[in-house]
C-alpha cells in the first residue's frame, strides 16, 4: 500500500472573490450571489420573489443592481459575484426602476390592505411603504374573484397573487407534490392548479407550505377564530383546549417576541383568560396515539397477512399523499386516530359524561404549530384547530400581553394514567420530515428494502409538526 496521500480524498480549497459593493470592499466565497454578498456588509437589497429556502428565480426584478457602470441591470438574487466587479445597489436610477416595478405590481393588486389577513405583515406593503408609494401611476386592473376556501384548511385569493412563483417552487421542488403550476405567458401568466381545479380535486396534500412562503395574502390559513369566539361566548357550550410546548415558538414568531419568552404555562393562562373551561397538555393525546399505533404494529406482526410497516402522519394530508402517489401502500395506513381526533373524541365522551352535559355541547380546540394539522377529511362542526396566527389574532383582540403572564399548570389529564406508558423499544420507528423525503422511504418500502415497523410522516420539511413528546414511562 502506497504511503502517498489520496488526492481524491483531499477537499478542494474554497475560492474567494474580491469585489466592491457601494464602495465597500467585500470578500466572499465563489458562487455567492450579489444579494448574499451585500448582506455581509450590511447592505439590504429589496426583494419580493426571493426566499432563502428556495432556488433563484428573478421573477420580480425588484432586486436589480448596476455592475461596473454597465447599462444592463443584473438581478441580485440570481447572479453570482465575480472577481473585481464594482456593484451599485442604490442610486436615483435604481430607485426609480424599483418604484415603477412596485407600482406596476400594485396596479394588478386589490387595494384592500386594511381588511387583508397579511396587513402589516405583507412584503409588498412593506416595499410600498419603504419607497413612499401610496398609489400607482397605472390604472388598477385587479380582478374581482372571491377568495376560495380549500379543504377547510387554506384560502386562495388569486387576485392578490403577485406571480412570484414561491408557492410553485415549494410545492414542486421542496415537497415534490406538484399541485400548483404556472400557466400561460406574458400578461396572462398565472399560478394555478391543473385545469384550474380545486385543491381537493388535484394532488394537493394540504401541507400549507405554499401559504408559509407566500409574500402577500394570496394563500393563507382558513381562519376559525371567529367560530371559536362564538363557542366561548355561548352559555350552553363548554370549551376545552389542548396545546403543547412546541406551539410556543410558533406563537413567539407570530407575535415578534424574543425566543423563550412564551411558554406552555403562559399559553394555558391565556386560554383560561379567553374563557376556556379546561386546558390539557397535547403531548398526552400524542403519546396515547403513538401507543395505539405501537399496539397496531404488534397485532400486525402477530397476524400474517397484515401489511408492515404501519404508516401514520401528523395530519389527514398524509392519507391523501399515500392515496395519490402510493395507492399500493394504502393497506399500510394506520387505522388509529391522530392526536387531535383522539382528543376531540375523548372530551365528547369522558368530559361530557363527567360534567353531565351533552357531547354536542362540548367544543374542542387544538392549538397546533403547523398549518398541515388543520386539514381533516371530515371535520366536526364543534372541533377546531388553530394555528399560531389565529390564536395570536384572538389574544390581540382580547388585549392579552402573553409575555407578561405567569405560568399556569395544565388541567389533570382526561386520559387514564395507565395509558401513558413509553413506546415499546422493540418497535422500529422512522420519522420522516417532508414529502420529498417520504417519497424516498416509501419507494424503498415498495421495493422491500425498508425494515421499519412504523413510518411516521411529518408534513413540514423542517419537521416542526410534532407535539413535544412526554418522557417515557416504564410500563408496570
Amino acid at each position: 500500500m502506497s504511503g502517498k496521500p489520496d488526492s481524491r480524498a483531499e477537499s478542494t480549497p474554497e475560492k474567494f472573490v474580491n469585489l466592491t459593493i457601494d464602495g465597500k470592499p467585500v470578500t466572499v466565497p465563489e458562487g455567492t450571489t450579489i444579494l448574499e454578498a451585500a448582506k455581509t456588509v450590511n447592505v439590504t437589497i429589496p426583494v419580493l420573489c426571493d426566499h432563502p429556502d428556495l432556488c433563484k428565480r428573478a421573477f420580480c426584478r425588484i432586486c436589480v443592481v448596476e455592475c461596473d457602470g454597465r447599462g444592463k441591470l443584473a438581478a441580485a438574487c440570481a447572479n453570482d459575484v465575480w472577481e473585481g466587479v464594482n456593484i451599485v445597489t442604490v442610486n436615483k436610477r435604481l430607485v426609480s426602476i424599483r418604484k415603477t416595478i412596485i407600482e406596476m405590481i400594485i396596479a394588478n393588486h386589490p387595494l384592500d390592505c386594511l381588511k387583508c389577513v397579511r396587513n402589516q405583515k405583507c412584503e409588498l406593503q412593506a416595499l410600498a411603504a419603504k419607497y413612499g408609494i401610496v398609489s400607482s401611476g397605472f390604472e388598477n386592473e385587479a380582478g374581482n374573484n372571491p377568495p376560495v376556501t380549500e379543504g377547510d384548511t387554506i384560502v386562495r385569493d388569486i387576485d392578490k397573487c403577485v406571480k412570484c412563483g414561491r408557492c410553485v417552487e415549494v410545492c414542486q421542488e421542496v415537497q415534490n407534490i406538484r399541485a400548483l403550476n404556472t400557466s400561460y405567458r406574458g400578461h396572462e401568466f398565472e399560478i394555478s392548479t391543473a385545469y384550474k381545479q380545486s385543491m381537493e380535486n388535484v394532488c394537493c396534500v394540504f401541507c400549507g407550505q405554499c401559504a408559509n412562503v407566500c409574500p402577500v395574502g394570496a394563500i393563507y390559513e382558513y381562519d376559525q377564530s371567529e367560530a371559536v369566539w362564538n363557542a366561548l361566548n355561548s352559555t350552553s357550550m363548554s370549551s376545552i383546549a389542548q396545546v403543547s410546548a412546541s406551539f410556543a415558538p410558533a406563537l413567539e414568531k407570530e407575535l415578534s417576541l424574543t425566543a423563550g419568552i412564551v411558554t406552555a404555562g403562559k399559553i394555558v393562562q391565556a386560554l383560561k383568560s379567553l374563557g376556556f373551561d379546561k386546558v390539557y397538555d397535547a403531548a398526552v393525546a400524542a403519546n396515547i396515539s403513538d401507543l395505539g399505533i405501537c399496539s397496531e404494529v404488534k397485532q400486525r406482526k402477530d397476524n400474517s397477512g397484515y401489511s408492515l410497516p404501519v404508516i401514520s402522519g401528523c395530519s389527514s394530508g398524509v392519507t391523501r399523499f399515500i392515496r395519490n402517489f402510493f395507492h399500493d401502500l394504502e393497506s399500510h395506513l394506520s387505522i388509529g386516530k391522530n392526536p387531535r381526533k383522539l382528543f376531540a373524541a375523548d372530551i365528547k365522551n369522558n368530559y361530557a359524561k363527567e360534567a353531565g352535559i351533552n357531547a354536542s355541547d362540548v367544543t374542542s380546540v387544538s392549538l397546533v404549530p403547523c398549518l398541515a394539522q388543520k386539514y381533516a377529511v371530515k371535520p366536526d362542526k364543534n372541533d377546531f384547530t388553530l394555528t399560531a396566527a389565529e390564536f395570536a389574532k384572538m389574544i390581540k383582540l382580547a388585549g392579552i400581553m402573553i409575555e407578561n403572564f405567569h405560568e399556569e399548570k395544565f388541567d389533570s389529564s382526561l386520559f387514564d394514567s395507565s395509558k401513558g406508558r413509553g413506546i415499546d423499544p422493540s418497535v422500529k420507528k422512522i420519522t420522516i420530515t417532508g414529502y420529498a423525503q417520504a417519497r424516498v422511504i416509501l419507494e424503498a418500502v415498495q421495493k422491500g428494502e425498508c425494515d421499519a415497523d412504523w413510518i411516521e410522516i411529518e408534513s413540514c420539511p423542517a419537521g416542526n409538526c410534532s407535539f413535544s413528546p412526554l418522557p417515557a414511562i416504564v410500563a408496570p
